[in-house]
């Protein structure tokens, strides 16, 4: 962890707290958990189920809700919001764009970027990067280390690419885009047709486009459309290790955990949330504010299941939570029929 520094007054004109309770003559050098931080560390409340770690904590700054209403230590400061873990987030960031590493503007002598590449202003083009002909990048683009960029790509402005991101041929990405290291947008679409036992290869001839202020976890990756696109709505966040097969069209701000799969050619709505582990089969189209509970798989929709879904098969939440508690009671069922069995035996003539 880096070095930092707040005073109570620099935190106070950072983040702006609806209320200030308490004083504090430490100044801030590190982000703890409630229990674990000592003086001159910072915490948050972001859950109430940790509420009872506020009384024990030796926090020298402690962001708490508006509706909680306790009294400091002595040399101990409540600073409090309608949302804690967006002010801490806040102070994140300042400390990111303060003490982090920002990479120099301009093209490395040891990459590779075509003639023809357009370059916009303020962009940074890290050491082993490939850039390939006819690619345009915009303004304040940072390219990190090892990218490959293809053909024809066309990277919006205030995009960043981490170490080894690789955007192939004639893909398109917003504004303010983040894809982090390993990320793979427009490898080829998994298409094949089977003739005569042989596997024979289908060519995808489509891309990627990527709406603005979209993120991508690491080693993620999104399939190029067999024709047309694969496309990914404007702020929409996909966690690691997700896999989103060719074709297929995710709307607008979706959120999207680690390690689901979404097979080709499925249509996602605006605003929908997918837990992490889910898999999603091919040429379904899940609606505006749906909600997948981690685990679930999705093997077909209809408008009667609801918005929110869990299990596998997926069925709506209040049927899978009874289907869990009725499982876990199977084997006493099967005691008591034995039981019931054995007496109706014994009543039986023989």
């Amino acid at each position: 962890m880096m070095n930092f520094s707040y005073a109570l007054d620099e935190l106070i004109g950072l983040l702006v707290p609806k209320k200030v309770i308490g004083h504090t003559t430490f100044p801030i050098s590190h982000i703890e958990s409630l229990a674990k931080t000592k003086q001159g560390g910072i915490s948050f409340l972001g859950n109430p189920k940790y509420k009872k770690d506020v009384a024990i904590s030796q926090a020298s700054v402690i962001l708490l809700p508006l509706w909680l209403d306790l009294t400091p230590k002595e040399n101990q400061c409540f600073l409090l919001f309608d949302n804690p873990s967006l002010a801490l987030g806040k102070l994140c960031r300042d400390i990111e764009e303060k003490y982090y590493h920002h990479p120099d503007v301009g093209t490395h002598p040891k990459a590779a970027v075509d003639a023809t590449v357009s370059i916009g202003q303020n962009v940074s083009i890290g050491p082993n990067v490939v850039v390939e002909a006819n690619a345009t990048i915009s303004d304040n683009v940072v390219i990190m280390a090892g990218c490959y960029i293809g053909r024809g790509v066309n990277i919006g402005s205030d995009s960043v690419l981490h170490p080894s991101v690789k955007v192939m041929d004639f893909c398109e990405i917003g504004s303010r885009v983040t894809l982090f290291s390993g990320t793979v947008i427009g490898s080829d679409g998994f298409g094949y047709e089977t003739v005569d036992g042989i596997h024979k290869k289908v060519p995808q001839i489509g891309n990627v486009i990527i709406g603005d202020d979209v993120d991508i976890g690491a080693n993620t990756t999104i399939d190029r459309a067999r024709f047309n696109h694969t496309k990914i709505g404007k702020g929409t966040k996909i966690d690691n290790l997700v896999q989103i097969g060719h074709n297929v069209i995710i709307g607008n701000g979706c959120l999207i955990a680690a390690q689901t799969g979404i097979a080709g050619s499925t249509t996602i709505g605006n605003h929908v949330v997918i837990g992490g582990q889910v898999g999603i089969a091919g040429h379904l189209n899940i609606p505006d504010g749906v909600m997948i509970a981690g685990k679930s798989s999705v093997a077909n929709y209809k408008p009667k299941m609801g918005k929110i879904l869990r299990g596998n098969p997926t069925m709506p939440i209040h049927d899978a939570n009874l289907f869990y508690v009725l499982r876990s009671r199977i084997p006493d069922l099967f005691d008591r029929v034995l039981k019931l069995e054995e007496s109706l035996r014994k009543l039986l003539p023989k």
